[in-house]
């Protein structure tokens, strides 16, 4: 099967396409990946051309390994590439990558028709689907945008993933159930680098979303559905706090919680007590002692 005619493309283009569409990739903004099944592998094969072995490294000079990945495929967008563009010309913005057997390097085998690098992000996406696979091997999305309200909160909250995940939970129910674990903060740091991306992976231990301070969200998932989903989610909750927040720095009425305690039992999830602390004060933005 050719891969332009594939499920698999015409799913990875449509997630490309409703993510801008959202306005979360300008120029060339953001950056997807998928981890690909065997299955996937082996029906596309014959689609494949083998490109020279490159080393994987956040800087020129730097060699990183994620030897949990060895020898497994990649869907990855290109570096410098729109997002707009993706749906439009898949072969010429996307790239198929191996890794090889010690997961040190990688090579193009579709894609990048006109030539190119997988996005600059790459070991980032590669450090976090690492970590991601050994906490449970059906997570294979890793999605980075640029969601505008979720940004403007790092400008106004505190960067704790206690408060700002608390923020985000009281503004829509269906946030604890989503995302039980809460949101991650990675303060600002310079994107592209190893800190970012082991910061990141980090968090993807036990978090699906990691918000990066003035900058944009990392997510992931099973699937492109749920995550996109789970970014429209956190920025549909960002939206509405953003305008709570224009028309006062306090909330009347809010979610308690034991409010939120009374989702666990009936939606399956465990929210984590973490963020059920006790409010002294609903001043958005509120410190726990």
């Amino acid at each position: 099967m050719r891969v332009l005619d594939s499920e698999l493309m015409k799913s990875y283009a449509r997630m490309a396409m409703d993510g801008f569409n959202q306005g979360w990739h300008e120029r060339n903004g953001g950056n997807l990946s998928y981890r690909m099944k065997a299955e996937e592998v082996e029906a596309l094969r014959d689609d494949f051309k083998e490109g020279e072995w490159r080393v994987i490294g956040w800087q020129k000079g730097d060699e990183s390994a994620f030897p949990g990945l060895a020898g497994e495929y990649f869907m990855v967008s290109g570096s410098g590439k729109y997002f707009r563009n993706i749906e439009l010309d898949p072969e010429a913005n996307v790239c198929i990558i191996e890794l090889n057997e010690e997961g040190n390097r990688y090579r193009i085998v579709w894609g990048l028709r006109n030539g190119g690098m997988p996005t600059s992000e790459l070991p980032t996406h590669l450090a976090n689907l690492e970590v991601l696979k050994a906490r449970d091997p059906e997570m294979r999305v890793v999605y980075h945008c640029h969601p505008g309200n979720t940004i403007a909160l790092t400008f106004v909250l505190p960067l704790d993933s206690r408060v700002f995940t608390r923020e985000i939970f009281e503004m829509v129910t269906e946030c604890a159930v989503v995302f039980p674990e809460g949101i991650g903060i990675v303060p600002w740091v310079i994107c592209g680098g190893r800190q970012i991306g082991e910061m990141t992976a980090e968090i993807m231990k036990k978090q699906d979303v990691a918000v990066w301070a003035h900058h944009g969200a990392f997510c992931c998932g099973k699937d492109f559905d749920l995550a996109f989903g789970l970014m429209h989610t956190v920025e549909k909750s960002a939206e509405i706090l953003v305008k709570v927040l224009s028309m006062s720095p306090s909330k009347l009425n809010t979610i308690t919680p034991e409010n939120f305690r009374e989702l666990n039992a009936p939606f399956s999830i465990h929210i984590n007590e973490d963020f059920l602390y006790e409010r002294k004060s609903n001043k958005i933005g509120y410190v726990p002692e």
